[in-house]
């Protein structure tokens, strides 16, 4: 069965939080589109700061790191990514290089699949639209109506899907990176060019939060020399009443197109995907995460900053 289209209708500038049947469509759900969150003038004014970052960095010296988001034993975990959390840093794409010859095949403005993961602590371009001012309130309002006691912000990036190359996002589920017990993941991710099937767009499995638990967690090693996924045993596993093991491969997708400027809740245990980018039109987006700061966020997760957990960034709408 082809996968179904989801047609989100436009929220009125002037709402703050969610309305009672937006939250009741991402409780049900495990997602939810807003449509006209960022206005196109926002959205061109971030598009030219990443241009500019893309355009600025120097390849000199630069650790070739790609970011791995196929289903091979490799997974990326050198320390140029274990050391990002409280940093700017830039990954490759996969295919951004030649398999002969270990060369970059792309200009490096068109070869750089994300830049992470501290966008929003150190560029305020980005802490614009992440905590601080008119959207970050708004952003702490939704939080607040999502159930959130102590939301904290962590794990900003630009995912760049390029053209051509884009590389595809296995079926996943959030709370297997940013693991907190329980799980308490809520993604922010903001399209700043419209996404569509033909350039790799979201695709969800409707409901699959309250079905699929949370199995693994993607850790460092213990001795911190990279990163590998942990099983999630017993009652760590959340939701606790799902319904069975095989609910993953039972699912049924449906197509997240959105214009630029919407913006996607994506509930930290939904199952949700996309499809490579064969076309000739990238798609960039930004996205951060929350957790509940009262859950208990471990050394074992992949993503450290300096003072620990309680050092992420706070969404209360007083920045």
């Amino acid at each position: 069965m082809a996968p179904s289209r989801i047609s989100p209708e436009p929220i009125s500038s002037d709402v703050e939080g969610l309305t009672a049947d937006r939250l009741s469509f991402f409780h049900e759900n495990g997602y939810l589109l807003l449509p006209d969150y960022l206005s196109q003038q926002q959205c061109d004014n971030l598009l030219t700061k990443i241009r500019t970052m893309l355009s600025d960095f120097s390849l000199a010296d630069h650790p070739m790191t790609k970011f791995t988001t196929g289903e091979s034993e490799e997974h990326v975990g050198d320390a140029y990514f274990l050391e990002s959390g409280d940093k700017v840093r830039f990954f490759f794409e996969e295919d951004a290089f030649d398999k002969s010859t270990g060369d970059l095949s792309k200009p490096k403005e068109r070869a750089i699949n994300k830049i992470g993961h501290n966008l929003h602590g150190m560029i305020p371009e980005f802490g614009s639209i992440s905590h601080e001012g008119k959207i970050g309130r708004r952003n702490a309002a939704i939080a607040r109506d999502l159930g959130y006691r102590d939301p904290r912000l962590l794990q900003s990036m630009v995912i760049c899907k390029q053209p051509e190359i884009g590389g595809a996002v296995p079926s996943h589920q959030d709370n297997t990176f940013l693991y907190t017990d329980k799980p308490s993941a809520v993604g922010f991710w903001i399209a700043l060019e419209d996404a569509t099937v033909n350039n790799g767009c979201l695709s969800f499995a409707p409901g699959s939060h309250r079905r699929a638990p949370v199995k693994e967690r993607f850790v460092r090693k213990s001795d911190n020399s990279g990163t590998t996924f942990d099983r999630v045993e017993g009652d760590k596993q959340w939701p606790r009443d799902f319904e069975h093991d095989e609910a993953e491969k039972q699912e049924e997708y449906v197509l997240g197109e959105v214009k630029a400027g919407t913006l996607v809740l994506i509930h930290g245990n939904i199952l949700h995907k996309s499809e490579k980018n064969l076309s000739q039109k990238g798609r960039i987006i930004y996205t951060f995460h929350c957790i509940e700061g009262e859950e208990h966020y471990d050394e074992r997760n992949w993503l450290q900053i300096p003072g620990g957990a309680a050092a992420f960034t706070k969404l209360d709408g007083s920045a």
